[in-house]
């Protein structure tokens, strides 16, 4: 049985960071497509980055691109969101996601559909 466990959610101030990390055990890490989304109170979830497992290919969502990146270490079972020049906007639950399908391509990255396992999420709160 696959388990995602986020951590590293947290408060900060405005333009600040944060390193979210998703530690994954359950089966192949290295082959599964790896995400994270956020939802803030009210809102659909967001799509915020992915890390293809077969490319290399990352990809991120208009409102994260140029201050978020996305990592992952293969050894160690563990995707990361590394977040800099936080805005309040940014605030919202941060979940992780796995599409283990072995699939090459995800259709649609951005897609929440795509992914058959989510973690708990992680809360991040960012003050003005």
């Amino acid at each position: 049985q696959v388990h995602l466990v986020e951590s590293g959610g947290g408060l900060v101030q405005a333009g600040g960071s944060l390193r979210l990390s998703c530690a994954a055990s359950g089966g192949t890490f290295s082959m599964w497509h790896m995400a994270w989304f956020r939802q803030a109170s009210g809102k659909e979830r967001e799509f915020v980055a992915v890390f293809t497992w077969n490319t290399g290919r990352t990809d991120y969502g208009d409102s994260v691109k140029g201050r978020f990146t996305i990592s992952r270490d293969n050894a160690k079972s563990t995707v990361y969101l590394q977040m800099s020049s936080l805005t309040p906007e940014d605030t919202a639950v941060y979940y992780c996601a796995a599409d283990r399908s072995l699939r090459s391509t995800l259709r649609v990255p951005s897609d929440p559909t795509q992914y058959d396992s989510w973690g708990q999420g992680t809360q991040v709160t960012v003050s003005s």
